[in-house]
């Protein structure tokens, strides 16, 4: 493709926008201001992607990336831009498509911040995978957004397979033994979770020499697959160690296992658990959602009096374990959040996966509370829940961003709607 010109905008998932020919251009790794020559682009999704560019002249937004694999890796699409500008381009996006304008509070650290990394184990590298290639895997040394002990981590487990003579997995073939290294970490406690994701069961000299090269880790899985899906998801099983690590967030301690979900940042995490805090109101509160009880613990460390909804019944359990530990007035119970009675509740926290509340925006609406603490990492999915439902009873009265993930075009938001008189 003959292209040239300079990057005027940039899209709601972060690329750089390019005009040409009365036509946009999507470019991954360009910011406003770059001058740019376009190598070679193909068609996704409806939209022309380019897929090999040349700065021709870089914007004053640029910084010089702290990785070595930026521009190849698909987890980090800023990591070329000043952090300020990160920031003020999330606000912007976020305003775009919600019509609704909010100031940003920063990670208070945007490298080494990470308390998780899933590392795909393929036979043409281990890391992450390439940016818009599935079947490419950029062949990591260390990530400076995950932690200074990645090298660490991935040196123990290259010299584990060739050890244990374990296979990795093939993207193209579907077939091998190991399949993903899961590392968990607690940024304030210190403590390491090392999960490993397998198609193949630990035994003899594997089994032994696992335990040898992660012998650093205070919690050690191996966790069987039974599926070909690129996720790090698999039945686990403790080989070693404690069954949990800790998290501790100021004053409330959390439980990380395997299979639950915890928020990735966990220096920012205080800055979202304040935001909701700082939202909530009344005695009692229900908690749509609710996990393994990330903000139900929280606001009852807090004071409140929390009843906590959630569909999986392992992050239930998990919740409950929690309030357990921290001795707060927190209950959790399996439910559907849109099958909910919405009782007699001073706040009603909803933490939605990416696509939105959908049809538990009903009992919402129906329901007598005065207000709803809506946590969003999907500025579109908050939009459609708003516009179609949630507008009708409700109003956007404040706004909070949290930037939990320094270096990519996403942003959480916090978002207090109150009952209209």
């Amino acid at each position: 493709m003959r292209i040239r010109g300079e990057i005027r905008g940039i899209s709601g998932d972060g690329l750089g926008v390019l005009e040409a020919n009365e036509r946009e251009v999507y470019v991954p790794f360009a910011y406003p201001g770059d001058v740019v020559r376009v190598v070679s682009a193909k068609r996704r999704f409806g939209r022309r992607i380019v897929t090999d560019f040349e700065l021709l002249g870089s914007s004053p937004l640029r910084q010089t990336p702290s990785c070595p694999h930026f521009g190849e890796c698909g987890g980090c699409l800023w990591q070329g831009m000043k952090y300020r500008d990160q920031l003020r381009l999330k606000a912007e996006i976020f305003e775009r498509i919600t019509g609704i304008s909010s100031d940003v509070r920063g990670s208070p650290r945007i490298w080494d911040f990470r308390n998780v990394s899933n590392f795909i184990v393929t036979t043409s590298g281990i890391g992450l995978k390439e940016y818009g290639n599935p079947l490419r895997v950029v062949d990591l040394e260390g990530c400076p957004v995950f932690s200074k002990r990645t090298r660490e981590y991935l040196n123990a487990l290259r010299g584990f397979l060739e050890e244990s003579g374990l296979s990795p997995w093939s993207l193209r073939k579907k077939r091998g033994d190991v399949h993903y290294l899961q590392i968990k970490e607690g940024k304030f406690t210190g403590e390491v979770m090392v999960n490993l994701v397998a198609h193949v069961r630990p035994q003899g000299d594997a089994l032994r020499a696992f335990g040898d090269y992660f012998s650093f880790a205070d919690s050690l899985y191996w966790s069987i697959k039974a599926d070909e899906r690129d996720d790090p998801r698999g039945e686990p099983r403790l080989m070693a160690g404690q069954p949990y690590i800790r998290e501790r967030i100021r004053d409330v301690t959390y439980l990380i296992h395997p299979n639950s979900f915890f928020q990735t940042n966990s220096y920012a995490l205080a800055l979202l658990l304040n935001a909701v805090d700082g939202f909530a109101d009344g005695e009692r509160v229900l908690d749509l959602y609710s996990g393994v009880g990330t903000f139900g613990v929280w606001l009852a460390k807090r004071g409140f009096a929390v009843e906590g909804v959630e569909l999986n019944p392992f992050a239930v359990e998990m919740a409950n374990r929690n309030a357990e530990l921290n001795r707060v007035n927190a209950r959790f119970h399996v439910g559907r959040a849109e099958e909910t009675s919405i009782g007699d509740y001073g706040t009603v926290i909803v933490d939605p996966p990416r696509r939105g509340l959908r049809d538990a925006s009903r009992p919402l609406v129906r329901s007598g509370v005065e207000r709803i603490v809506y946590v969003s990492c999907n500025p579109k999915a908050f939009r459609l829940d708003y516009e179609n439902y949630l507008r009708r009873a409700y109003l956007v009265q404040d706004v909070l961003l949290v930037d939990m993930f320094p270096h990519t075009p996403h942003v959480e938001a916090v978002l207090l709607l109150e009952r209209k008189n």
